[in-house]
C-alpha cells in the first residue's frame, strides 16, 4: 500500500507538471482517460456481441484507389469460418468481357473465391459458368492463411482496434436511420496481428495500397452492434453497413464440373504485369 500511495502522489505531480495548470488540469487528464476507457470498453462490448452472432446481411464498397469503388450486396459468415455471398457490380470490376450480366454473384469459400460468369463457348473450359481464384493469388501466401478461419470477419477487424492508438470517441451521429457511437482507431503496422501478413510492408496488398497503418472508424448501435464499418488503408477504401445479424450461414461452392480453375492463369498474368 505504501508503494502504490507513492505511485499514486508521484502520477499525479507529472500530471500537474504536464499540464501547466494545477488541478483543474489533472481532472481534464483523468477525465480524457476515462473517456478513453469508456470508448474502449464499448468496443470490447460490441466485438464480443458481433463475434458470438455468426453471419450479417451488409452492403459494402471497396475503392482501391485507381478506379471507382465496387459494390457488393449480400450475406457474409463468420461463425463456420470465414465466407460471403454477395452480388458485385459487374462493370466497375471491370468484368463485363465474361460476365453481361449487371452483377456478378461472388462466393468466397475456404481461401477461395468463385464468380458467376458467362458460359465459355469453347476451349478448354467449355461449358464452365464459374471461375474459380485461390485467395493466394490477391494477397500472397501468408496473407491468404491470415484471412482463413474467421480472421476475415468484422468482429476480428474490431479486435484490432484494442491495439489502436489514440481511440476516439467522436459522438453520436445517424446512421442509417439508427442513432449511433463514432468510433475512431489508428492500427499501426507494429500492431496489425495476422492482418501484417495481408496489408502490411511487404505484402502484395502493402505494395499495391502503400499502407503503412489503418485507420478504422465504427459506428456502434445502442445494441452494441456495429451498424457500419470502415477502414482506410492506404489509398484503399472500405466501407460496410450492417442491414441484418443472425447466425453463421453456410456458403456452398459450385459444382466442380461447372467450375473453371484460373488460379494457375491468373498468377502467370500478374506475375508477367510485375
Amino acid at each position: 500500500m505504501r508503494h502504490t500511495g507513492a505511485w499514486v502522489a508521484f502520477t499525479t505531480a507529472a500530471l500537474v507538471a504536464a499540464s501547466g495548470c494545477g488541478t483543474e488540469g489533472v481532472k481534464k487528464a483523468v477525465k480524457a482517460v476515462d473517456k478513453a476507457d469508456a470508448a474502449m470498453a464499448a468496443l470490447a462490448r460490441a466485438t464480443d456481441r458481433t463475434e458470438a452472432l455468426g453471419s450479417a446481411e451488409v452492403r459494402m464498397t471497396t475503392d482501391t484507389g485507381t478506379s471507382g469503388p465496387i459494390a457488393m450486396n449480400g450475406t457474409y459468415s463468420w461463425g463456420h469460418g470465414y465466407a460471403f455471398d454477395v452480388e458485385m457490380d459487374t462493370r466497375a470490376a471491370n468484368m463485363q468481357a465474361v460476365n453481361h450480366s449487371p452483377t456478378t454473384h461472388v462466393l468466397f469459400v475456404d481461401g477461395v473465391y468463385y464468380y458467376d460468369v458467362d458460359r465459355f463457348p469453347s476451349g478448354p473450359y467449355q461449358g464452365k459458368d464459374w471461375i474459380k481464384v485461390d485467395g493466394s493469388v490477391f494477397f500472397g501466401k501468408k496473407g491468404a492463411q491470415a484471412l482463413s478461419g474467421d480472421s476475415g470477419s468484422p468482429s476480428a477487424s474490431m479486435k484490432g482496434l484494442k491495439y489502436a492508438k489514440d481511440v476516439q470517441d467522436l459522438g453520436t451521429q445517424t446512421v442509417n436511420g439508427r442513432r449511433t457511437t463514432h468510433y475512431r482507431g489508428v492500427i499501426d503496422s507494429a500492431h496489425m496481428g495476422r492482418f501484417k501478413d495481408v496489408y502490411g510492408e511487404g505484402s502484395p496488398m502493402g505494395k499495391a495500397t502503400g499502407a503503412k497503418s489503418i485507420l478504422m472508424d465504427v459506428w456502434v448501435g445502442p445494441d452494441d452492434l456495429p451498424v457500419r464499418l470502415k477502414e482506410k488503408i492506404g489509398v484503399m477504401t472500405i466501407s460496410m453497413d450492417f442491414d441484418k445479424f443472425g447466425k453463421a450461414v453456410t456458403v456452398k461452392t459450385p459444382p466442380a464440373a461447372r467450375t473453371a480453375d484460373l488460379t494457375e492463369v491468373i498468377e502467370k498474368q500478374r506475375k508477367q504485369q510485375g
